[in-house]
């Protein structure tokens, strides 16, 4: 008897499972049955998000790093499923490196994007960063994996939680990739990755009153619509590159708060 191979489901990915979409809709993308997620996932990954981003934010910065390099450990394990997905070896050993890169930036941050400030008085003044909170991001379409990693790695290893856009006609490496980040140390709820439509899904994300920021790299000719959706609620709004890689970006998802102390007490 021939034995049928059981065929592998695209489901979402919130709050550390893989859910199907509320609605039970689903759209053809690389030839696959792919989830359709709907305003109430954008809506519940937006709750997961913000569940887990306090604990992870709280961890300290040597532990977050740690946490993204068993990240970069388990993409390794799964070289051949992600390049089976994205355009190959090298696109997913880019993506790799960018993880490790990102981890060893995670206990540098404070020394390199915060300052000790020159201020005239009996006072100590520092300039601390600290995570905007829950950030949505658009991930480019291409490439696939990479694109996606570039924008997503330093919204995370500063302490912020990502609800994630994926590319809408070459989604499976997304979905590849949380299966990573599933069998990683990440908390779940940390990174939230829904696959659909675009159209769809940003204009949600852009209005929520709990986002706290959206990247709209991958916005393709949304962006103007979404700014004036943030504006609305006073979102940080950051246009990227699918191929960026600078601890300035992890800044552009942080706030810099200051702290005055007075000498002597």
């Amino acid at each position: 008897m021939t034995r049928l191979p059981v065929k592998k489901t695209y489901k979402l990915f919130i709050g550390g499972g893989f859910p199907r979409s509320e609605s039970g809709r689903t759209y053809d993308a690389e030839g696959q049955n792919v989830a359709r997620a709907s305003r109430k996932d954008a809506r519940d990954a937006v709750v997961a998000a913000r569940k887990a981003q306090p604990g992870w934010a709280s961890a300290t910065a040597y532990n977050r790093g740690q946490v993204l390099y068993r990240l970069a450990e388990m993409m390794e394990t799964r070289t051949a499923d992600l390049a089976a997905v994205c355009s190959g070896k090298k696109e997913v050993e880019a993506a790799i490196d960018r993880i490790v890169w990102y981890a060893g930036w995670a206990d540098k941050l404070a020394q390199v994007i915060g300052s000790s400030n020159p201020v005239s008085g009996p006072y100590f003044n520092f300039s601390v960063p600290e995570p905007t909170g829950v950030v949505a991001v658009l991930a480019p379409e291409q490439p696939a994996l990479g694109g996606l990693v570039a924008r997503l790695a330093p919204v995370i290893v500063g302490g912020n939680a990502a609800v994630v856009v994926a590319s809408e006609t070459h989604p499976l490496a997304a979905i590849e990739l949380a299966e990573a980040i599933a069998t990683s140390d990440l908390p779940g709820g940390v990174v939230n990755i829904l696959t659909g439509l675009g159209e769809e899904l940003a204009p949600i994300l852009a209005g929520h009153m709990d986002v706290n920021a959206i990247d709209v790299t991958g916005a393709n000719g949304q962006a103007p619509e979404l700014e004036r959706l943030a504006a609305d609620n006073v979102k940080r709004v950051v246009h990227g590159t699918a191929d960026e890689q600078s601890p300035w970006t992890i800044a552009s998802f942080l706030e810099l708060k200051t702290v005055w102390h007075p000498i002597g007490q």
